[in-house]
């Protein structure tokens, strides 16, 4: 029988192979320096009813994720719509939901407008990513639609996302994210989406309670601290203490499992160099509880440099307000480096900061509508996907033996997200069978 494997990391990647090695019969212990499982798919309680900390949601064409809710028999739960979409540009906010939208889409020339049209079948029939590797998005994304929808739509997209990153971004990064958006669409264009109800959060707790269900051990409030080889062991500990197993899943930031090896000696300078290798920005998120509805759409992209946010994300235009008491719910999302201002304010003092610039966008917006506010900071929310990034991704395994890693960062050239996070746990877990069935 195959000894205990340590998952480190209760996101989805961990609880994935954690839930497939205990169907298994392989004993499993799930480690999460949280309080929750999930991992940036945690949510909170407000009048009894579940928000996510982080908005989140699926396109139709996300099957590996369909696939585990189906196997722990929660199908039901999935919520299926069409959503609306817009932007924010040059103080006005444009709906671009359907074809019919673009064409009406007055920021930019009509000719731009089946430029940017285009651009997703374009990109969708890229059959190499490869040969965008040595590319930059910007020099791609101009490429493809030309100087104008770059200034216009994507320009401010790519430096909001990215901030001081944004001109060293890879095109294979954009170019997923357009092939993505372009294959869940309805037969008349429209954007059609999927949401689990009762918060994403819930579907990570019913995957813990599979993995116990079937044998295994799931640990939270377990922080580890030091991961050390002993023979032909494993021993991950923490100030909770320690626990050994005969193989290590290891689902943080490359760089987060390097200062877990970094103690114990064993890992060589250059492999702790290459685990530390690719940078990553946070994400501030804050989440808005109204009194009535901010507009009528669920997705707004921000392409004005003066606003502090990327997106404008009203969750109650695709998951009813009847869902939350009547409330309406918001969120406002960055990404940044958490040495930014932003990132550094108190609560009121983001909330403060932000009213105003929502006023700009709703101009009937007042503070009174906000019944409620939460604000959530997420460390390691986004690898920076750089030109030839598969250079710089850390091996699977192969590091030291019976260590597998299995972190967003290592998802390219998708990016990350719940659908990845379980194809790539189940992988890990295959591997890690595998392996030991040939050790």
């Amino acid at each position: 029988m195959m000894g205990r494997v340590l998952v480190i990391g209760a996101g989805f990647t961990g609880l994935a192979a954690a839930f497939d090695l205990a169907r298994a019969g392989v004993p499993v212990t799930v480690l999460d320096a949280d309080a929750h499982v999930g991992g940036l798919a945690g949510a909170f309680d407000t009048d009894g009813d579940r928000l996510d900390r982080f908005y989140h949601h699926w396109f139709t064409s996300d099957h590996e994720i369909m696939r585990l809710v189906d196997e722990l028999g929660l199908s039901a739960d999935i919520t299926l719509r069409a959503t609306a979409t817009g932007v924010w540009y040059n103080d006005s906010l444009f709906r671009l939901s359907s074809p019919l939208d673009l064409l009406r889409f007055s920021a930019l020339p009509f000719v731009d407008r089946i430029r940017l049209g285009l651009m997703i079948p374009r990109a969708r029939m890229v059959r190499d990513w490869r040969a965008l590797e040595g590319v930059t998005a910007a020099d791609w994304l101009r490429k493809l639609g030309g100087d104008r929808v770059w200034r216009v739509m994507w320009e401010p997209l790519l430096k909001g996302k990215f901030g001081p990153y944004a001109d060293t971004v890879s095109a294979v990064w954009f170019w997923n994210k357009l092939k993505l958006r372009g294959g869940s669409r309805g037969k008349t264009g429209e954007e059609r989406l999927a949401y689990f109800k009762g918060s994403f959060a819930r579907l990570a707790e019913e995957t813990a309670k599979a993995i116990l269900a079937a044998g295994g051990e799931v640990r939270t409030n377990a922080p580890v601290t030091r991961l050390e080889r002993r023979g032909a062991d494993w021993v991950a500990q923490g100030p909770w203490g320690q626990v050994t197993g005969s193989a290590v899943i290891a689902t943080p930031a490359p760089a987060l499992v390097a200062d877990m090896l970094e103690p114990a000696g064993q890992a060589t300078p250059d492999d702790l160099a290459m685990l530390r290798r690719i940078p990553y920005l946070a994400n501030i998120c804050l989440v808005l509880e109204l009194d009535r509805a901010l507009g009528s759409t669920y997705w707004t992209n921000v392409n004005d440099p003066g606003f502090p946010y990327v997106g404008v994300i009203e969750h109650t235009n695709f998951e009813n307000a009847a869902s939350y008491g009547g409330r309406h719910i918001v969120y406002l999302s960055k990404y940044l480096p958490e040495t930014d201002a932003l990132y550094r304010m108190t609560d009121d003092q983001v909330l403060q900061f932000s009213v105003p610039h929502l006023q700009r966008m709703f101009p009937a917006f007042r503070r009174d509508w906000v019944q409620r506010f939460h604000v959530w900071r997420a460390p390691w929310a986004q690898p920076v996907v750089e030109r030839h990034y598969s250079t710089l991704i850390p091996p699977l395994q192969g590091l030291l033996p019976g260590l597998y890693l299995a972190s967003m960062a290592q998802i390219y050239p998708e990016d990350r997200g719940t659908n990845h996070a379980v194809r790539e746990g189940r992988r890990i877990a295959a591997l890690v069978r595998d392996g030991a069935a040939h050790g």
